[in-house]
């Protein structure tokens, strides 16, 4: 006879528990940290799930799934931001107990969130070559960076819809980075002006493109907030790094034609 499916048991608890496990006697913050962080990675593993589970579904038409799933993960970046006010109630002085301890390890690191940044269209080349060949996270990222992003598969499906896209958006270099195109705008406007289902679908893009900026925003806060303009671990450059990704709109094309509405 099997054994019985648990609580316990089904969400492995005990394996996760034992997680938690910081390079030497833990500071009373540091259990916060490693704790903040690896549930950043669990959200970064749902996200992807979802966006790629968009994609398919827009591939196969499915408009009102493909826009409950874009609200679901509007949703989880939420928690993202809300997250952040947690590890904000430590201050720069407890962080300091523990900060030595991470060494080279730095949240610039994180493969899932460049993988996110893939899956969304900003590709940089050189994210998958930091990571050694052959191991997970560099064939994670190579995947990512040889598929279409989610913005290719909302062209296909806007194409699938009727809608007489340019064809150099359509068979674009899908590692390249979104330029934004006027062809393109101009079709656009049409979805926005005459077809109030489809426009609703490329709202919750640009709330999503919103939502990321907005994570980004208050990332940045926090980075500053903690250790000011100093360099970041594993001598990253910090809050002057993450400020360079601010204001990067992922879906140029879908702010540019505010003004022509």
């Amino acid at each position: 006879m099997s054994e019985a499916v648990t609580y316990g048991k089904y969400l492995m608890i005990d394996e996760l528990l034992s997680l938690q496990e910081p390079r030497d006697d833990i500071e009373h913050d540091e259990m916060l940290f490693i704790v903040i962080h690896q549930v950043y990675e669990l959200w970064f593993k749902v996200v992807l799930h979802e966006l790629d589970y968009c994609a398919k579904l827009l591939s196969e038409g499915d408009t009102p799934r493909a826009q409950h799933t874009l609200k679901r993960v509007l949703t989880i970046l939420k928690v993202l931001v809300s997250q952040l006010d947690v590890l904000e109630t430590m201050t720069p002085t407890e962080f300091l107990t523990f900060r030595e301890r991470l060494d080279s390890a730095s949240g610039f690191q994180s493969d899932q969130f460049r993988a996110l940044e893939f899956a969304l269209g900003r590709k940089l080349r050189a994210s998958v070559e930091r990571f050694p060949e052959g191991s997970r996270a560099r064939v994670a990222l190579q995947e990512r960076w040889d598929a279409p992003t989610l913005w290719d598969a909302v062209l296909r499906y806007l194409a699938d819809q009727g809608y007489d896209l340019p064809e150099d958006q359509l068979d674009r270099d899908v590692t390249a980075p979104i330029e934004p195109s006027e062809q393109l705008q101009a079709v656009l406007v049409q979805v926005y002006r005459n077809d109030p289902r489809n426009a609703e679908l490329c709202e919750r893009l640009v709330d999503l493109d919103e939502g990321i900026q907005e994570w980004r925003y208050r990332h940045v806060k926090m980075v500053e907030r903690t250790i000011g303009s100093k360099k970041g671990t594993g001598d990253s450059a910090g809050s002057l790094y993450l400020r360079t990704t601010l204001n990067q709109p992922l879906f140029p094309d879908l702010w540019e034609i505010r003004s022509q509405l």
